[in-house]
């Protein structure tokens, strides 16, 4: 699930197959969906931009939109994130440290899913991105949407995804950095660059200094999380974590830029390198099952990197 900052990154965004896709309706309105915060006001230095006329229409006359609704339910609240040079939020990790060198996972480019069916501008021509100094974080989360889904299908589902964060939420990009698909599949989100520090738009209040990975489904109390998807979120956390030299097993200092999250704006706090979306804001993201599971994807994230 994701949440914005007070400001406003990038992204690039085509579109998918044209082939529908037996997406199921959106999951009823969890507990986490009904904790969330309202959605924070524009950045100051942006206008909002107009929603793209498909989007416009009623839903009720839009098949599939009402899919989009069910898909960003774990995004409800999302700050803008803020422009590269007032990154906020110190961290542990001293500056300099030489990159710990974690093989990078093959990660599917933008450019797979952001073309397709669907008319998406934005997909196609983001905004320019914005840049932290580096990622000390990496904050999980889950799209709240169904787990059934064929893998093929992964490109399209992220696209309806999209639509509903820049068109029906009026957000610049796509909030996730990365996205991970039941097969261990990862693709490349928000635009940018997957080697960059892009400042994402998924934690409320602490998009700066850190990228947001969603896995594609819903992983709530007693669901089963598929080893392959677990496998390749420890690959990609070791991998970007790697690159500014911190042990996803560690804690990091960062500072709070939206008092809509847990902590008040200003308020430097120790989080996990590895955190669930839920240790930052209010909600139960990234699902019981999902969150049981991160000491042992940050492990797995710290053996990949050759640490004991």
């Amino acid at each position: 699930m994701p949440a914005s900052p007070s400001g406003s990154p990038v992204s690039r965004q085509p579109t998918t197959p044209a082939t529908p896709v037996p997406i199921e309706p959106p999951p009823p309105i969890s507990p986490d969906t009904q904790a969330r915060s309202p959605k924070a006001p524009p950045h100051p230095a942006r206008t909002p931009r107009r929603t793209p006329r498909a989007l416009s229409l009623p839903l009720a006359c839009v098949p599939g939109l009402a899919v989009v609704l069910g898909l960003v339910l774990c995004v409800s609240g999302v700050e803008r994130a803020v422009d590269a040079g007032g990154a906020g939020g110190a961290a542990s990790a001293r500056p300099g440290v030489v990159s710990r060198g974690a093989v990078r996972p093959h990660i599917v480019p933008r450019s797979v899913w952001a073309v397709g069916g669907e008319e998406n501008s934005t997909a196609r021509t983001p905004p320019p991105p914005s840049y932290d100094d580096k990622v000390l974080a990496v904050f999980v989360h889950h799209t709240d949407s169904p787990n059934d889904y064929a893998c093929a299908d992964a490109p399209r589902i992220i696209r309806y995804l999209a639509a509903g964060q820049t068109g029906a939420r009026n957000w610049d990009d796509i909030g996730y950095n990365f996205l991970v698909d039941r097969c261990g599949t990862i693709y490349e989100g928000r635009a940018g660059g997957v080697d960059r520090p892009v400042t994402g738009a998924h934690t409320l209040g602490f998009n700066h200094r850190t990228a947001g990975i969603a896995a594609l489904g819903t992983f709530t109390a007693g669901v089963r999380v598929p080893r392959a998807m677990t496998d390749a979120i420890a690959a990609l956390v070791a991998w970007k974590l790697g690159l500014a030299g911190v042990d996803p097993r560690s804690t990091v200092r960062l500072t709070s830029s939206n008092s809509l999250s847990r902590y008040a704006d200003g308020t430097t706090v120790a989080l996990p390198a590895l955190a669930a979306h839920g240790d930052a804001y209010m909600t139960t993201c990234p699902g019981a099952a999902l969150r049981a599971l991160l000491p042992q994807i940050r492990q797995k994230a710290a053996r990949l990197q050759g640490r004991t």
